[in-house]
């Protein structure tokens, strides 16, 4: 879909009775060039016959990493050099993936966007991505790299002590594999990106999107990948440290948070979302601020919190919610995700997110 294409689109979108002399007025165009678009529309299949009977985009895409988590607790005080009996887990991981999996609890349509080797774990991510309705076909195949691994120690209380992270392959992933997914990007109700993807093709994606797009900073180390784009970034849902990252401001206090906070609007961000923790989150959209408090949840795990609070966001955009009411949400699916053991909570649904937000869908 080319810019003219998407711009005619979004008008027709808007109101499906519109003509075509009323759409060449609005893009200061001829008549018949509106007839071209709109035969190039049909042709690729976003609008059906006469009366703009269009394909309405219902899902999201999601654009990031699937990892295979591979983890050991010691039962007692780890000794170094040494063998230490304990318990071994191995379950899916990777953000993109993480967030995919909340949006599709959450009932909206999902195509995720990641590169996977040829090897038994991506076996396993395939799986359960087709058990979920998470359209995976888009993917990177590649037969010379390993799917990502994430391998990580901890000691008897689940404090970490060393990790060995493996995401070569996702270096595969570049402006020119993804060209060749842009129409199908484009044809959604939005995009979100994470940073486990180089930030070329971050960049790639945003100078090519035209439906709104959210970012996800994954970590501090990899939150300055967004810098470039952040004036193209529809959300981001950074920590403080990574908000600090972003906006060059340290954030010391309620003053400073706000300062950062108007340093990314500054910057071309549109919704902002400041999370801090058990002290909740810093929304503003320029135009309305305010504090959301967090919504208690009975803590068990808070591994998988950060995803699902952008996976309710991206749901919220698709259903219209406000800027408070998707705060809440977001809020809502947080609290929720904390309650397993797993980073993904298969409880998690729309019904309870809503009911939890106090808030009518």
């Amino acid at each position: 879909m080319t810019d003219r294409e998407a711009q005619i689109f979004h008008w027709i979108a808007e109101n499906p009775m519109i003509s075509q002399e009323e759409l060449a007025q609005k893009a200061g165009i001829k008549r018949s060039s509106v007839a071209v678009h709109i035969s190039n529309l049909m042709r690729k299949g976003y609008i059906q016959g006469k009366g703009y009977i269009m394909n309405t985009p219902l899902y999201c895409t999601v654009i990031g990493g699937a990892n295979m988590d591979i983890g050991g607790v010691s039962d007692e005080i780890l000794i170094d050099n040494d063998s230490n009996p304990g318990t071994t887990t191995i379950s899916l991981g990777g953000v993109g993936r993480n967030i995919a999996h909340n949006i599709a609890l959450l009932g909206a349509e999902v195509k995720f966007i990641t590169a996977l080797g040829n090897d038994m774990y991506a076996r396993q991510i395939i799986d359960n991505c087709d058990s979920l309705g998470i359209d995976i076909k888009e993917s990177l195949y590649a037969q010379d790299a390993a799917t990502s691994t994430y391998l990580y120690i901890a000691d008897q209380s689940g404090e970490m002590h060393v990790a060995i992270s493996d995401m070569k392959i996702y270096d595969k992933i570049t402006p020119e594999f993804i060209s060749r997914k842009m129409d199908k990007i484009n044809f959604g109700k939005l995009a979100v990106v994470d940073t486990n993807i180089p930030q070329e093709t971050l960049c790639y994606i945003a100078d090519h999107c035209k439906i709104p797009l959210f970012g996800e900073t994954v970590s501090g180390k990899k939150a300055g990948k967004l810098l470039p784009i952040l004036e193209k970034l529809h959300t981001i849902t950074p920590n403080k440290m990574e908000a600090e990252i972003l906006s060059g401001i340290a954030i010391c206090d309620k003053t400073s948070l706000e300062a950062a906070a108007e340093a990314l609007l500054a910057k071309g961000v549109k919704n902002i979302f400041i999370t801090l923790g058990k002290n909740g989150v810093y929304c503003t959209d320029g135009k309305k601020a305010f504090y959301e408090p967090v919504i208690e949840g009975k803590l068990v795990n808070t591994t998988g919190a950060g995803d699902a609070f952008i996976a309710a966001l991206a749901y919220a955009y698709t259903q219209n919610l406000s800027l408070q009411d998707s705060a809440r949400l977001a809020a809502a699916a947080s609290s929720i995700a904390i309650e397993s053991k797993q980073t993904i909570n298969p409880q998690l649904s729309i019904a309870e997110a809503a009911a939890r937000a106090n808030i009518v869908l």
